[in-house]
């Protein structure tokens, strides 16, 4: 019976280690987040191009895409080497290559290096200096200030919001050069969603943050108020920011109609949370958070669908 089994178990061994880097790759990169600032980017390359009259597809689209997700796949790796001891402390990161010793230290670095060296290298070579530059920027304050500010302050959510509204703007300057008062939008409009986005994240995940020492606003506050607080004001924010690509022409009234429905939607789970105002630690205060999570990521994607799919001509 050996002689039969051992085989098939060899094989089945084979198979399971690709498998296993295969997704240890996927960890270490946060292939969600990547994709996420992919198709984030995607968008604003789309308006600069279509304000340009050029082509929306092509090589051009593959380089600017390809060096701005390999220097986000970078940033993701870097900030799990950085910090896999606090990913530990956290069931919901416990199970990264960098915390259960499926990746070592150094592969993890050399992947950091050749994401971030050849993605700007892309960049600078087949798109321009400022996207390569801007987003080497980007991913050096997510690193430098942001990651270090989580175990020191909860204004690491408001300074995270920086690098993580950038997606968009590298895309326009990808294809435009320069940077515009369309650019900013994007911005703004990824900018002020983090905060109903990461504020729910931490409400849901508050034990976990404080057990491995992470500052945000639901750990180092008791009762909700300010948490609840800049839920609503942002959420508030989101809603005229989100009607200005229309006044800006980059997209047509069904869009500014749609726009204003999402954005609606959206602010009125933000104002639940803030009417009912439940202690950070209370069971039901999780559902509304989670509640609110699904809310904003189903809400940024329809958006920009929306946005291209109305593109003014």
């Amino acid at each position: 019976m050996s002689t039969i089994t051992a085989p098939s178990m060899a094989l089945s061994s084979i198979v399971a280690r690709p498998l296993q880097l295969a997704r240890d790759y996927a960890q270490l990169i946060k292939i969600r987040v990547t994709t996420l600032v992919v198709i984030t980017a995607w968008c604003g390359y789309y308006f600069g191009r279509h304000k340009s009259g050029l082509p929306v597809m092509g090589w051009p689209l593959v380089w600017a895409l390809a060096g701005i997700g390999m220097v986000s796949a970078g940033t993701a790796c870097m900030n799990e080497i950085m910090e896999r001891k606090s990913d530990a402390l956290m069931l919901r990161t416990a199970r990264r290559p960098m915390v259960t010793g499926s990746m070592r230290l150094g592969h993890a670095l050399t992947i950091w290096a050749v994401f971030t060296v050849c993605g700007t290298v892309l960049l600078a070579t087949r798109m321009n200096l400022l996207t390569a530059g801007l987003t080497l920027a980007t991913s050096a304050t997510y690193l430098l200030i942001y990651t270090p500010l989580k175990k020191i302050s909860p204004l690491c959510t408001f300074v995270g919001a920086f690098p993580g509204a950038m997606p968009g703007v590298l895309g326009w300057t990808a294809a435009r050069g320069h940077l515009e008062a369309e650019a900013i939008v994007l911005f703004a409009i990824v900018f002020f969603w983090q905060f109903p986005h990461f504020h729910s994240i931490a409400l849901l995940y508050r034990d976990d943050y404080a057990r491995a020492g992470i500052r945000m606003l639901p750990v180092v506050e008791g009762d909700g108020r300010s948490t609840n607080r800049q839920i609503l004001m942002y959420g508030a924010a989101l809603l005229p920011t989100t009607l200005a690509p229309t006044l800006l022409g980059m997209s047509g009234l069904p869009y500014l109609l749609g726009a204003s429905l999402l954005g609606l939607a959206l602010f009125y789970f933000c104002t639940r949370i803030w009417r009912e105002a439940l202690p950070v630690s209370s069971p039901e205060s999780r559902i509304q958070a989670r509640t609110l999570l699904k809310a904003t990521v189903t809400y940024l994607p329809l958006l920009f669908a929306l946005m291209m799919l109305n593109s003014a001509a």
